[in-house]
This record gives C-alpha cells, structure tokens and sequence, in this order.
C-alpha cells in the first residue's frame, strides 16, 4: 500500500492553529490520517514543529545564475529595464543542459527553504538563434526533468510572449528566444501536459506574459486554452513604466484594464501587481485572484511596494514568489513583504490585524492559503487527505528556543539567520534531512561545472 513510517511532531500548524502530539501517517504521498494529542508510536519518525510547506508561486529558473552578477553600476540610472538588457545578454549563453543544471540548483534550494511547490513560469522556448529546437518543447521538458530530480511539486506555466510593448509592437532582437506564435504556443501547452504527467501531483498552468506582451485577442486565446481548473497567471503593473505605457495605450492602468476586459476570477494570479490604486487594489481583492508578490525581487529591481495592509484587509489573497531568484529564501520573502511595509508607512506590526495578532502568523497563513490557490494545489493545510508536503523545524535552533504557537512562526521568519528548517518531505517523500537536499552535492557539482563554463 507504499504506507511509511507514521511521523509524530511535538507541535504542527494545522490550518490557523496549533496542536499537540501530532501524528501524520502517510500513504501515497497524502496524509492518511491524522491525529491530535496523540503519543508517539514505536517505529515512528519523531520529530519537533511541523508546518505546511510554502508555494512558490513565480519562479524563473533560469535566472538563478545571474545572482549577483547586475549589481555593478551602468553608464546611467538603473532600473528594472537596464536589468533587463543585462538578462538579455546572458540568457543568450544558454543551451538546455545549462537550464537542467541551473533549474535543479534552484529547485532543491526552494526546497531547503521550505517551498514545496513552485509556479516555474517559463518563458525560455527558443534556441540561441531564435529558432525553435527539433523538439520544440525541448526546454519545457528540461524543467519538468529538473522537478524529477529534485522531487518539488511543479505547477508548470508555459508564458505566451509575443510582443516588445503595448499595440502589438515587433519583439526586439533580444527577445528572440522568448517569442513563439499563437499556434506554437498552443503545442507547447499540450507538451506541458505531457511532460508533468509523471511527476507527482504536478500541474500546468497558461501565462500570457504581459499586457506588453500579448495583445487583447492573443490574451483571450491564451485564456481559452486553459484546461477546467488550471491556473492562469500574468504579469502586471510591476513599474511605473508599465503602468504609464498602458495608460498611452488604453487609458487605462494594467490591472484596471484587465479587471475590466478579462473576467479576473479566482484563477488568476497577477504577478507583482506592486502598482495599484485604492480603488484596483479592493476590485483586485473582490474579484478573488492572487496577487503574485515577490518582495525580494521587487525590493532588488527597485520596483516599489505593493500596498499589502489595505489589499489584505479587503480579503485579497496574496502568495509569495522567488522570480529572479536573487536570493531562494522563502522566509525572507515573508521578512521582506512586512519590511517593505514598515518602512512605507514607519510602524511596526503593519500586516497583523485584530484577529491574528501575530505577524508571521498572519503572513504565513496569507501566503500558504493564496499560493496554493494560485498553483491549484490543495496544499493549504495539514489535514487529512491533503498532500503530505511538510516542514519540520528545529526546536534546538537558539532563535526557536522555548517558542510556542505563533511565537515560533515570529521567530522563524523575523529572528533565525539560517539553519532553522530540519526537514522537509514533498508527496510524503523526505527530500530535505539535517537543513541540506537529498541531491545537493551532485546537483551543486553540475551547477558549478555550468557556471565555471557560461563565466569563463
């Protein structure tokens, strides 16, 4: 019946409380059952503080071997745009082992931060030369064979890019192996499908890149391609630029424009969204989409902050994603999305509210909830006949001592350096042990061999 060892936790998050002696038996990577109060059993797999793993809900993989490669400064003001350019240049380096071997490096980093689950929106189609592979599908299938190795849920998302800016306008030289037709991208919807089908509850998702990108009857083709279920998620209103280019083209902002033409429902994710007014922040959060936001990103690209306090309190959803994978830190992210909020608005505690005081706690659950909606996963919470993706932390670390309940959540996102995650197991399959993947030596090998050659 593929049943494991039961695991008893001296406390886990279950939903948006905790409980005490819980014991989580699993069969075929979902929780069998689960019981509260419980005493540990012989042969069972004991450990301290269990919570749900994070979805990751907007990666680029590829972009992981850029970190800390844009920091020096160009000839005039940076910004995302001259960012831009430099990703441009580099991407045209990279041949599909490349992407496999910077792909698992990001993955089982994700997985060491305790995500679970990530939304890989993946736009790299092309050959250097702008031209499709013999098998055009050949990089979709590189990303679905990187969350084999690694073992990470996958919501795969193909991303529709067909256009430099708003009006349709002629993709740029630097574009070149981002671009693919309406008919292609069809296909590789349907190779999407396929390749995940052998991984665990895997899943795919369309994304129509941008309001830049696609124009109004490519966004709805897009759209229509969506299987029952399947997510939909796009870029929006991210810089200023964006915003006012929109503007010059519709008269109306990104997100305003999309909540008008586009039937936004539960199954969008609008990515960044960091732009908004008063008034598209509380249509954002009617219309029960997810808001994307990747804080560290936007925080390195000097994009701006999204008005979480007021999205939050009108009952948006939100999840977290890593995007240009500066730096793979899931609880950095959570750090990073309160941080941005203090100092916009020089207070402390800003995303707590009256019915969870506690920050982290909060955040935690904000992001849990929304990112599982956002890769249409039913990851939200431990509880019975859910997937058995699930962290441990180490009670032992010095910022974790003698915390309880939401205290631990406070101090796990707001005090541990590192170190803090013992364990992490995806479909019930322990990937993480003692804080380090399964595969990390091999998988840094291949990465640092990649690397020596692309920089060389």
């Amino acid at each position: 019946m593929n049943r494991m060892p039961s695991l008893w936790f001296r406390s886990a998050l279950l939903g948006s409380t905790w409980a005490s002696g819980v014991r989580i038996t699993i069969e075929r990577g979902r929780i069998a059952q689960l019981a509260t109060q419980a005493a540990p059993q012989s042969g069972d797999e004991r450990h301290a503080i269990a919570v749900p793993g994070i979805p990751n809900v907007h990666s680029h993989a590829f972009q992981r071997a850029m970190a800390g490669l844009t920091e020096l400064a160009g000839p005039r003001a940076d910004d995302f745009w001259t960012w831009r350019e430099v990703m441009y240049r580099f991407v045209d380096r990279l041949d599909p082992d490349d992407v496999q071997a910077i792909t698992e490096l990001a993955f089982a980093e994700m997985l060491e931060s305790g995500c679970t689950r990530v939304g890989e929106f993946h736009y790299l189609h092309n050959a250097p030369d702008g031209n499709p592979y013999a098998d055009e599908a050949e990089l979709t299938g590189r990303i679905a064979a990187a969350a084999a190795a690694t073992g990470i849920g996958l919501t795969l998302l193909p991303v529709l890019y067909a256009h430099s800016n708003f009006g349709g306008l002629a993709p740029t030289q630097g574009q070149r192996r981002f671009v693919t037709t309406l008919e292609r991208y069809a296909r590789l919807v349907e190779a999407a499908r396929a390749a995940v089908r052998p991984l665990a509850d895997a899943g795919v998702g369309v994304a129509p890149h941008s309001l830049r990108a696609v124009t109004p009857p490519e966004l709805a083709a897009a759209v229509a391609l969506a299987a029952a279920g399947e997510p939909i998620h796009i870029h929006a209103a991210e810089q200023v630029k964006e915003v006012d280019d929109c503007i010059a083209w519709s008269r109306q902002r990104p997100v305003e424009w999309l909540l008008q033409h586009a039937s936004v429902d539960s199954r969008w994710c609008l990515v960044h969204a960091t732009h908004l007014t008063a008034l598209e922040s509380e249509r954002l959060a009617a219309s029960g989409a997810v808001a994307g936001l990747c804080p560290i990103t936007e925080a390195n690209l000097g994009d701006g902050i999204f008005p979480a306090q007021a999205y939050l309190d009108a009952g948006g959803r939100c999840g977290v994603g890593s995007d240009s994978n500066v730096q793979i830190d899931a609880p950095a992210e959570l750090r990073a999305l309160e941080y941005a909020q203090r100092l916009a608005r020089r207070g402390r505690n800003i995303l707590a509210s009256p019915a969870r005081r506690s920050t982290a706690g909060r955040i935690f659950e904000a992001v849990v909830s929304g990112g599982a909606r956002a890769l249409a996963s039913d990851a939200a919470v431990l509880a019975p006949g859910g997937p058995a993706d699930i962290v441990s932390l180490d009670a032992e670390h010095p910022s974790l001592v003698g915390r309880s309940g939401d205290r631990i959540l406070d101090s796990w996102i707001f005090a541990c350096r590192d170190r803090a995650i013992d364990c992490v197991w995806r479909h019930g399959e322990k990937v993480v042990a003692g804080g380090r993947h399964r595969g990390r030596d091999a998988i840094a090998q291949r990465y640092r061999r990649t690397l020596e050659r692309l920089l060389g």
